[in-house]
């Protein structure tokens, strides 16, 4: 049975993104400070699936909290449907997990590695990897309930600290989002309150709302 929005924990809540940083994907000292705390909120957990409005934003945010906190940290985009991380942090949009995905590339030729600058550098020891969605894909679901899509999200869960995944949205046409969630330790639901489906296809470990 479904659950409903309130009994869902409130995990951390987070400044909402702004849009006059100069610099592409980089975080304020508010934004890093809140997505540490939801790094400890989820301490524990190899892999996490972010969904809701603002999954991508909290996703880099986790991802690069914990990068600056000295943890090896792997950032997976899975909105094929829509991919805008490749634009949003100034990387290469191709090739991605589309095409890992159909057996087109091999897994090293779609690691990007992104630097982080300002207070998310922290104690970083390397760069935060980076994998994009690569080109569109409007019906993605049998591909991430592949073998292939499997063996790389526990591959990715073995080589590094913290796998973190900026999953596909929530509603119609959930059955991506059930997939991943089948292979993640958590997942979290992020954006306005008021935006967060009152009722989720997947079991959530807890919401990060803006504040």
């Amino acid at each position: 049975m479904l659950g409903r929005r309130a009994k869902y924990p409130v995990l951390a809540t987070v400044p909402a993104p702004r849009n006059d940083n100069p610099r592409l994907g980089a975080l304020g000292r508010a934004e890093l400070d809140a997505c540490s705390q939801l790094a400890s909120a989820l301490a524990g957990s190899r892999a996490v699936l972010a969904t809701g409005p603002a999954r991508s934003a909290v996703a880099l945010g986790l991802a690069a909290a914990a990068t600056a906190a000295g943890r090896r940290v792997a950032l997976l985009e899975c909105d094929l449907a829509s991919p805008g991380l490749a634009r949003f942090l100034g990387l290469s949009p191709t090739p991605g997990l589309h095409e890992y995905l159909r057996g087109e590339v091999e897994a090293a030729e779609i690691l990007q590695s992104l630097v982080l600058a300002g207070p998310a550098s922290g104690r970083a020891t390397e760069p935060l990897a980076c994998i994009v969605a690569g080109e569109p894909e409007p019906e993605p679901a049998a591909l991430f309930d592949s073998d292939r899509c499997i063996h790389a999200t526990g591959k990715l869960r073995r080589a590094y600290d913290l796998l973190v995944i900026d999953g596909p949205p929530t509603g119609p046409g959930s059955g991506p989002l059930r997939a991943l969630a089948d292979q993640v330790d958590a997942t979290i639901v992020c954006g306005e309150r008021r935006a967060i489906s009152k009722r989720l296809p997947i079991p959530v470990t807890g919401l990060v709302p803006f504040g």
